[in-house]
């Protein structure tokens, strides 16, 4: 056998164990919270809502749909969403996973100040925000089924249970502000992140989104902003070793992704 094909054979085999162990560590996470994926500090006081707990009749359809369209944005909401990113790659776990921007409890928090749109906005507000942003797209109907469903499911998600304790995870780990390498981030992402992202930032759908190029968020979307990516990176990724990256690390990976093309916002919607 000659050493081409040793080799080759070789690669292969990497790449499919390196590949099932992502699936692997994916799957474990569809079942439930790692607890020890939590800083010790933090503990974990919510579990999400059983299924069984969507009432049945219209809102339960419009709950069930609003998840569908939250876990597979391009496919439900196609005329909105131009990138191929879905609600849950940057709220993680379908908006459950903690210091991913779970949506959990959410809904109490508005209405809220908004220092981009520089005024008081609603969730629908914040919705649109990401259809505009991240999904590179369009405003859903304002009032229409696609927004009663992501709304209705953002409160069903948030819905308070006896003995429930307030959710431990909002919004993004801390980090201290640091003076990125996107030099040395290049070389990160091609060890950490190009085998889930693509060797271009093109991702491998439907699993792993875009992180550039022209199917991925807009240089308008929250996560194109270097400090934002980097708390989000550091807690969240690699998927499977979640944990792994230094703050540094997480700092200079995001300031190379901020640096590669990208669609430009259309500043029509500038209010959201």
């Amino acid at each position: 056998m000659s050493v081409k094909v040793v080799l080759g054979a070789i690669a292969a085999f990497t790449a499919v164990v390196y590949g099932s162990s992502i699936l692997a560590g994916l799957a474990v996470r569809d079942l439930k919270f790692d607890r020890s994926e939590i800083p010790t500090h933090a503990g974990m006081a919510w579990t999400p809502p059983r299924d069984s707990s969507i009432p049945r009749g219209p809102l339960g359809e419009s709950i069930r749909r609003g998840r569908l369209i939250f876990n597979e944005t391009p496919l439900y909401a196609p005329d909105h969403a131009t990138a191929k990113i879905k609600c849950a790659d940057c709220h993680a776990e379908g908006g459950m996973q903690p210091f991913a921007s779970p949506v959990v409890a959410v809904p109490a928090t508005f209405p809220q100040f908004n220092q981009r749109a520089g005024r008081v906005i609603t969730l629908k507000d914040r919705i649109q925000e990401c259809f505009v942003r991240s999904e590179n797209g369009t405003p859903i109907d304002y009032d229409g089924e696609q927004m009663k469903s992501l709304v209705d499911y953002i409160n069903w998600l948030s819905t308070p249970e006896p003995n429930r304790q307030q959710f431990v995870g909002r919004g993004l780990v801390s980090l201290p502000t640091l003076q990125p390498d996107p030099v040395h981030g290049q070389q990160i992402y091609a060890s950490q992140c190009a085998g889930c992202h693509g060797q271009h930032g093109e991702g491998s759908l439907p699993m792993f989104p875009p992180l550039w190029g022209p199917n991925a968020f807009n240089d308008g979307a929250g996560m194109n902003g270097i400090p934002k990516m980097a708390a989000f990176v550091q807690h969240n990724m690699p998927q499977n070793r979640m944990g792994i990256l230094t703050p540094q690390q997480a700092w200079d990976v995001s300031a190379y992704i901020h640096a590669q093309p990208r669609p430009a916002f259309n500043t029509a919607y500038a209010k959201f």
